[in-house]
């Protein structure tokens, strides 16, 4: 190659030297710039977080427009002293601690949403066997009715005690039965009646200023929870299960005083009936098994059970229902 092109070419490289580290110089400086922008945008972010705290994970939210509910426990029925197959005194005892420790289950199930800290009990009759309500029942009773209103009462107080522990209030209503008449039907007064004794001596037995007590005056109880009102009876006045629906209707249409609900026994049947003014009848089964007479006379099946009612107060409804199976 002529020397003067050898001379042109490498004036061109260096021309061409120059012309790159211009470039890489501008390329620097635009990198330097673009490293800063992202370096300042990083850290504002990061200081964006730091203020806001650590992130927290979201628990549900409960409305606080949520108001408080109440506990209405249904206990009727335990034939205390009846001795079949499948059914003793022991059982009895059993079938009801049961109950109760299903209606705690039940109620911290409730509190998840709405605050219960009241209990309303209904004890609705036939808390004990008795001994001359039917010929023949001598053969099926496992005790003597003195003995019997002695355990029945324990076993009450004993469970109003365990309800104590759960609630801050315990409101009792009480109702009699026909199995705890004394004598034959109309020989004494309706007042005297074992159930009746069975409340007064578990009334004696659990002192507490946390527990309110409803005698019964009449014969049926009408019940109040805040807004929320029902009559309370045995059921052996209306006789036939069959005739249940005609009978609520009756004493709906001011027979008795104004109501919403009814709330039976005796049937040993949990059954639930609407009536055409959407008010309802609730009939709550018995921790019996194996009664050939309900079987007989009332064509009542016994699958033991009990009945667990939430109540909302200021709205006065039944706001969710629960049957206690206790087998």
């Amino acid at each position: 190659m002529p020397k003067d092109e050898v001379s042109e070419l490498l004036a061109h490289i260096e021309q061409l030297r120059k012309q790159n580290k211009t470039l890489q110089r501008k390329y620097d400086k635009a990198r330097i710039k673009t490293i800063d922008m992202t370096d300042a945008i990083y850290a504002a972010a990061t200081e964006a977080i730091k203020s806001t705290g650590p992130l927290v994970p979201i628990s549900p939210a409960i409305s606080s427009r949520k108001k408080p509910e109440m506990a209405l426990l249904h206990l009727t029925d335990w034939q205390y002293g009846k001795i079949t197959p499948t059914f003793s005194m022991k059982i009895c005892e059993q079938r009801i601690e049961k109950a109760i420790a299903k209606t705690i289950e039940l109620t911290e199930i409730q509190r998840a949403d709405h605050p219960v800290n009241e209990c309303h009990v209904l004890l609705g009759g036939d808390m004990v066997e008795g001994e001359t309500v039917f010929p023949g029942q001598v053969w099926e009773i496992e005790a003597n009715l003195l003995e019997q209103i002695r355990g029945a009462a324990a076993l009450t107080a004993r469970s109003l005690s365990r309800l104590l522990e759960e609630f801050s209030r315990v409101v009792v209503w009480e109702e009699s039965g026909n199995h705890g008449r004394l004598g034959l039907k109309g020989q004494f007064s309706p007042d005297s009646n074992a159930d009746r004794m069975v409340y007064d001596l578990s009334q004696m037995m659990v002192k507490s200023k946390n527990l309110t007590w409803n005698k019964q005056t009449n014969w049926y109880n009408l019940c109040t929870i805040g807004n929320y009102t029902f009559i309370l009876a045995h059921g052996d006045e209306i006789g036939a299960f069959g005739s249940i629906a005609n009978t609520a209707i009756k004493w709906g249409t001011k027979v008795l005083e104004p109501f919403q609900d009814i709330y039976l026994g005796h049937f040993h049947t949990p059954t639930t009936l609407t009536m055409a003014n959407s008010n309802r009848v609730f009939v709550t089964g018995s921790p019996e098994s194996d009664n050939e007479f309900a079987a007989k006379r009332l064509a009542a099946t016994n699958t033991p059970t009990q009945r667990l009612h939430f109540i909302d107060p200021r709205k006065g409804r039944v706001t969710s229902e629960h049957t206690l199976w206790l087998e």
